[in-house]
Formats: structure tokens, sequence, C-alpha cells
């Protein structure tokens, strides 16, 4: 009943595709702000201030923050979990300060009106303050640590650990409610013959998407615990699970969503089961039998290579049950879809390959794959960064820039290319996964504790294209056309204006399905309808988005008559 509200209530403020994963990032959120949860225990300790030692440079004890050359904010980090986190909320102070003014800036964007806060409270018996039990201490107790650097601004909403915590689950509850469109990511492992050096490769982009405010700025973290695994990790500042990381033994993990029903409890957010995985296992067995163990919220699929094993599988899993797949042949893709026995055939699954983008993208990667010889890490990011569809690139066709049939949307957090029998662990910088690609070694650098740059992979000649200053003028007037959708906020397209939009992106369906939204609320419903019946003509991201067009096409005409 919940979900249902939820999806009309989507489809009535016309939130597009790549905002609605925010959207439901803070719907949930604040959900679980209505829970304050008990502290955990931690030990007595004293620790010292930090010392700037230099520009965006910021030294405690061993651990240390700094401001690369790329924009890149690079942390060190060792000690005890509840020492790892004050030490990491005392370096990253501000980072840690602003991802939440950012976040909460969403908060006031998208609930403007006592309604929808009143409509978010239908939710809170779905969650309580038992998410803790299904969290180790030893995460409890970092976390803890770093929400002592929280600012006192927003403890009105919820106790500093209480919003911390739960930002790490609004992860995986923003892809159980997002039925409307899976904002999908994408990811694959070579070996044998077609990886170049015939080792391990892998590459991953983390469509995760809550406005580019929040993915400004970038924190890859090198973390020396006291128990378990050095590892490293590429996200942001504040959180502590893993998206997308590799520890010293060359074992590495990413997340992928899939198709999942609506929790009915709290349970252990999939990136601290993949944080755990990352910090305590050195092969594929011991991966899966540490997820065999958690219960998780939602059906997430964890890619795990490694080094011991030399191959990559995917450990698929749901609430309820656990699949392992792994490919017969020296290429592994994943998407937003499960592929083991386990999950094959399940309805949910089938249903989420016919109507979502997750097939295309899907086959887009293998298409790309079985045109490639053998892959290096420079192969690896043009993958990463491909913007068809499954076509012939020859032909000149394409699917407009940012349509999530691609495997590169142009709304990625990060991407990352992993070796992990040489350790080499690549991450892009800004923008998306169009930036240069900054390798670190890790054996080199937990030898010496010292953070440094060992190789890059070129930037995207894109990314200074005329193209994407067009993409960039296009998403400007879109971001306009929401806010006047959602928000009622003043907005008069003139004919040259629209016919601009129309250029910026012309391949797009979303230009023109944009369009039809904007014209309809203008009560234009003739230029809406064509708009919509142009969209259609496009590469439209899924047959469920096609099936709403057709369904807005209804309405217009109905309300124009």
């Amino acid at each position: 009943m919940i979900k249902t509200i939820f999806k009309y209530l989507f489809r009535l403020i016309w939130i597009p595709t790549e905002l609605l994963f925010a959207f439901i990032f803070v719907l949930f959120t604040i959900v679980l702000f209505n829970a304050q949860i008990d502290t955990p225990e931690v030990p007595e300790i004293h620790i010292g201030e930090r010392k700037k030692v230099g520009k965006d440079h910021y030294v405690l004890g061993n651990s240390y923050l700094k401001k690369n050359q790329y924009g890149v904010w690079e942390m060190y980090l060792e000690g005890e979990p509840y020492e790892r986190g004050v030490i990491y909320g005392k370096l990253a102070k501000e980072l840690v300060q602003e991802q939440e003014d950012i976040f909460v800036g969403q908060i006031n964007n998208f609930l403007p009106n006592k309604l929808w806060r009143h409509v978010i409270k239908l939710m809170v018996g779905f969650f309580n303050s038992d998410l803790p039990e299904n969290i180790p201490l030893e995460n409890q107790q970092e976390i803890y640590g770093i929400s002592l650097a929280f600012s006192d601004r927003y403890d009105y909403i919820a106790s500093k650990y209480t919003r911390i915590l739960n930002y790490h689950a609004a992860h995986d509850i923003g892809h159980a409610l997002n039925d409307y469109s899976v904002v999908g990511c994408t990811s694959f492992a070579v070996k044998g013959q077609k990886s170049a050096d015939k080792e391990l490769l892998v590459g991953r982009n983390f469509d995760f998407y809550v406005g580019d405010d929040f993915a400004k700025n970038k924190l890859v973290i090198f973390v020396n615990p006291s128990k378990g695994y050095k590892f490293t990790s590429y996200s942001w500042a504040g959180f502590t699970g893993v998206a997308s990381g590799m520890n010293e033994k060359g074992l590495t993990v990413t997340i992928n969503a899939s198709k999942s029903d609506l929790p009915t409890s709290s349970k252990m957010p999939i990136s601290l089961l993949a944080r755990e995985i990352l910090q305590y296992a050195k092969n594929i067995d011991e991966a899966v039998a540490i997820a065999k163990k958690r219960h998780t919220f939602v059906s997430e699929t964890l890619m795990v290579s490694s080094a011991e094993d030399g191959k990559a599988v995917l450990i698929e899993k749901s609430p309820k049950k656990l699949g392992v797949y792994e490919s017969k042949t020296d290429v592994l893709v994943c998407a937003n879809h499960y592929q083991s026995d386990v999950f094959k055939k399940d309805d949910a699954n089938v249903k989420n390959i016919a109507n979502s983008d997750s097939k295309y993208r899907f086959d887009r990667m293998q298409q790309l794959l079985r045109g490639s010889t053998s892959l290096d890490r420079n192969d690896a990011a043009s993958i990463l960064r491909d913007q068809y569809g499954s076509l012939n690139t020859k032909s000149g066709d394409t699917i407009g820039m940012g349509n999530p049939r691609a495997i590169n949307q142009l709304l990625a957090h990060h991407s990352v290319v992993m070796q992990p029998e040489s350790k080499m662990y690549y991450i892009s910088s800004s923008d998306y996964q169009l930036g240069t690609f900054l390798g670190y070694d890790l054996t080199k650098t937990f030898k010496t504790k010292h953070i440094q740059l060992v190789d890059t992979i070129s930037r995207d000649p894109f990314l200074t294209s005329g193209a994407y200053s067009k993409f960039k003028a296009f998403k400007l007037v879109k971001q306009q056309i929401t806010a006047y959708l959602m928000f009622d906020k003043p907005l008069n397209l003139s004919a040259n204006e629209v016919d601009k939009f129309i250029a910026d992106n012309s391949e797009s369906y979303v230009t023109y399905e944009q369009l039809g939204k904007y014209f309809q609320k203008k009560k234009q419903y003739k230029k809406a309808v064509h708009y919509y019946q142009v969209a259609l003509t496009k590469h439209v991201a899924s047959p469920q988005i096609e099936e709403e067009l057709r369904n807005l096409i209804k309405e217009c005409r109905k309300n124009g008559k």
C-alpha cells in the first residue's frame, strides 16, 4: 500500500529520472530521523587536534588528509575503531559538515511543504531504532567517532549519531523504493585471454546521484585497521561503507543495485556488508561466507574479484536468498539484474530485465568486451566512458547524452578501474568518469604510509568538446524545467530557447519528454503531445518509460478536449 502511494506521488510531481534517486534518498533519511538511536559503548581516549601543514593538508598522529592536484581528497587512517572515527572526523570536519549541508539543502528543496512531511511519516513503522542490531560494534564505534564532528545546526532533526548512521542506509532504501526508475550502475571483470597482461581487470561506474554538489568533494581513503586487512575505498566524507574498494590481498568489492521489494524492517546496509568483506576476506570463499551470515535491507549484487582465486564472481543477495554467479568465459558483466540460478527465474528479476534499462547496458557492455581481443587499463576506462547504446557505433547513431541506457549516463559519482593482482587502484576525477583516472599502488602506499600517484589514465577528450559544452547548457535548462514542474518556480521558455534546448541534445528522448511535461503543465496539450510523440521515436531508456509516455499522451488528449 505504501509503495503504491509513493509510485503515484512520484508521477504526480513529475520527478525526472536522475533526480528521483536523490528524492528518495532524502525521503528515506528523513524517515529514519524520526527514530533516535542510542550511541554505542566506546573506550575513553584522548586525541589531540589536527595540525595544518600546508594548503588543504592536515595531520593528526600518523593519519592525514590532503587534497591532490586533481581536486580529490586523500586520507590515510589507522588505529582502533573509535579512535579511527574520531581522527577521521577531526581531519575532515569541514568536508563532513559540507556534505550534510548539501544533503539538508536537498531536503529543503524536495520537501517544501508540510504535506510531504506528513506523507513520509506513513513509513516510520517500517524503520525503527533496531538498526544498530544489524551493524557490527566496530562499525558503530567508528561511525560514532565521526559523528562527533557533525554540526550542531541540525540537532533539531536528530542526534548526530542517528543522522550519520542512517545516511549509511539511505542508499539501500533509495533503490528499494525506486521502482519508478532505477538509476543503474554497470561493472565488468575480465581475465585470461581478454586481459592484456592475462591478469584480472575490473571496471565499474557508480551511478549514485544526489545532485552535482554532493559529488563535488570526493574522498579516497586508505585504512590501516587494528583488525583485518588494509584497504582502500572511494566515496565521500563521512561515509564508512564501501561502494568500490580493494584490500591489500587483492580482493575487490563493488555494489550494484537490483530489483527489490520494500523492506519491512531494519537490516545491515549493503555498503557496510561490502566494507566487512573488504576488511575481513582474502578470497571469494571468505567473502561468500561473510555475505551469508548477514541480513541486508534490499536486493543487491556484490561483484567480488580475488587475486588469490584469479577470478571474479557475483554474490547476488536479497533479504531472503543468496546466489553466486560465475561466468564460464573470461568475461563477467554486471548491470542491475540477477544472473545466478537462484534468482534467474524470479518474477521480480524477469520483470526487471524486461522493463528496465539494465539489459540495454548489459548488452552494450557485452558488445564492447566481445569486440576487444585484450583489454588494458586504458581500454577499461574507455568502456566505462561509452555513451552509445547496443548499436553499431560506426553508423554514427547515438542515444543522446545522459541516456540511462548508456554505460556512461553523465551522472556517475565515480568510476574505478582495478588490477587486483598488481594491487593497482584507479579512481576517476571530475567530471563524472570523464576526468583523469588516478592510479595508486596499494602495496607501496601501505608500506610507506604515504599516498602518492604512481600512474594516470588520460581524461576523456569529450570533457573539453563542444558536445559536452552543449550538454552542460542542456542540463542547466533541464534543471530549470524541473524546478518549474516540481516547485512551480516561474519559467517561460521562448521559441528560441526551446529550439536551442533541442539542438543541445537532439537525440535524447529526455529532451522531448521534458518539453512535453513543460507544455502539459502549461496546458498547451497539442504541443505536449507532439513532444511526447517525438520522444517515442528516440531510444527511450526502458519499456516502462515508453508506457508512461503513452499514458501522458492519453492524459493530454483527454484534457485537451
